[in-house]
């Protein structure tokens, strides 16, 4: 009874000591939470539209082509590929620190066939000739006293967990880039577009021009300007085009495709300006991926001061070895060539000239660095939000404007025709009216693009679509 009391005794002071560990208390770093961001209009509603996808968030532009660009991004790029690596990588250490909680247990066999020397150091007799035959297991276990092990785990867990917010990083961050360049080629399309027709506007304009001329109602000098006009419309066709052809390239690339098998056939396609829902600026916290990895980084190192704290404390190892062991013949695996050996080892260091305290001490600056990343990560996306807030509302607000500066250059531009036409006016005040209407409708089309731009840029900043 005394040998079992003991050896419960004994149980509860392992239990007890195994529960100890030398990390402080995590808590993740305090960061000042704003109520409500302060950029808010009506084109964002300051509520989750539970409704939306939060994966495939592109999806609210009901664009197959952008779709299927998402899906072959997803597939084949190298960046995408490298960081789902980095992230098995993590796993795979993190299931290797984990394995340290249990006993590590060897095998070893052994035959060997010995010759002695007639003059061997103290030779007292005994054959010349002579067989070692061993089979054999081993058993080594360090009883985690002090919470080296288990901190291992959990620094090695939190860092894997990091390394999967990574992974959704890049991930939010390449189809965030893919849209934007979708965006502008496609804004570049309409562009492209608009300036072919008014390239056929400008030369029926010519055509008028001389007609005008060779009757003796118009100078060489109308002439000369309705051929200036048309001229550099069809200049400002071919840079929209060099402008495409980059973007297009832009795109191939994220696709994980090479820019000279790669191809975007030119589409006129109206989108219809999504309003992104917007919720509580705590909600961020909880949404944002990049924010996720720098507040398990600042646990993993939290974690790691308790790893080198441990060090300076005794380690005990419980180790031990069986099996048989003979000097030949069949009879291996039998009582009398049995052995066994089992007992603790406590190891320590009694002087080390302050480096385990060192160690601490850069493990705390570890901590704290993380701590403030993190803070830096929060205050960095609360301004991507306000920033790409105020931008959709802003722009919102211009396009309104633009559209009637559009309206107002297009029945200017017509009036001034109308008035060449009737000689109550010069080619001057009709080129005038056209150039004004090309830049109103070129600004409408590009403040088009930027707008989509701006919703998808609020989305990466909000961590991606709402479900």
């Amino acid at each position: 009874m005394r040998a079992a009391e003991r050896g419960l005794a004994v149980a509860a002071l392992t239990a007890m000591l195994g529960a100890c560990s030398m990390a402080p208390a995590y808590a993740p770093p305090v960061v000042a939470m704003p109520a409500a961001f302060k950029e808010t209009g009506p084109w964002t509603p300051a509520a989750p539209a539970e409704a939306q996808p939060r994966g495939a968030w592109w999806s609210v532009f009901a664009d197959p082509t952008l779709d299927d660009l998402q899906a072959r991004a997803a597939r084949a790029n190298p960046s995408l590929a490298a960081s789902a690596a980095a992230y098995a990588q993590a796993r795979a250490l993190a299931a290797q620190a984990r394995a340290g909680l249990l006993p590590e247990i060897g095998g070893a066999g052994t035959g060997t066939r010995y010759h002695r020397s007639d003059n061997a150091p103290l030779r007292t007799g005994g054959p010349d000739d002579y067989s070692a035959i061993q089979l054999g297991a081993s058993l080594s276990y360090e009883l985690d006293l002090w919470g080296r092990v288990r901190n291992l785990v959990a620094a090695s867990g939190a860092q894997a967990q990091a390394s999967a917010a990574d992974l959704e990083s890049v991930r939010l961050s390449l189809q965030a880039e893919l849209a934007d360049d979708y965006f502008n080629l496609r804004g570049l399309d309409a562009q492209e577009k608009l300036l072919i027709d008014t390239a056929a506007a400008y030369q029926r304009a010519l055509q008028l021009t001389q007609i005008r001329h060779d009757g003796g109602a118009a100078t060489g000098l109308d002439v000369g300007r309705a051929q200036t006009q048309l001229s550099t419309a069809k200049a400002q066709i071919s840079d929209v085009a060099a402008q495409r052809a980059l973007y297009a390239h832009a795109i191939a690339a994220l696709v994980g495709e090479t820019a000279s098998s790669f191809s975007l056939p030119s589409a006129q396609i109206a989108f219809t300006q999504p309003r992104v829902p917007v919720g509580l600026p705590s909600t961020l916290l909880q949404r944002r991926p990049d924010i996720a990895a720098a507040e398990r980084r600042a646990a993993a190192a939290n974690a790691q001061i308790g790893v080198v704290q441990a060090a300076r404390f005794p380690a005990l190892t419980l180790g031990g070895s069986a099996g048989w062991q003979s000097a030949g013949g069949v009879d291996l695996l039998t009582s009398p060539n049995s052995f066994w050996m089992v007992g603790p080892q406590l190891a320590g260091t009694l002087f080390d000239a302050g480096r385990r305290k060192a160690g601490v001490a850069a493990a705390r600056a570890a901590f704290e660095q993380a701590a403030q990343s993190y803070r830096g990560v929060v205050l960095g996306a609360f301004r991507n939000v306000e920033d790409q807030l105020a931008l959709a509302n802003r722009l919102a607000a211009e396009a309104k404007d633009q559209d009637d500066a559009v309206a107002a250059a297009q029945r200017t531009e017509a009036l001034a025709l109308i008035r060449y036409r009737q000689g109550a006016a010069t080619y001057l005040e009709v080129v005038t009216a056209q150039t004004a209407s090309l830049q109103a409708r070129r600004a409408a089309l590009a403040l088009d693009a930027r707008r989509l731009q701006a919703s998808v840029d609020l989305t990466r900043a909000l961590g991606g679509g709402w479900g």
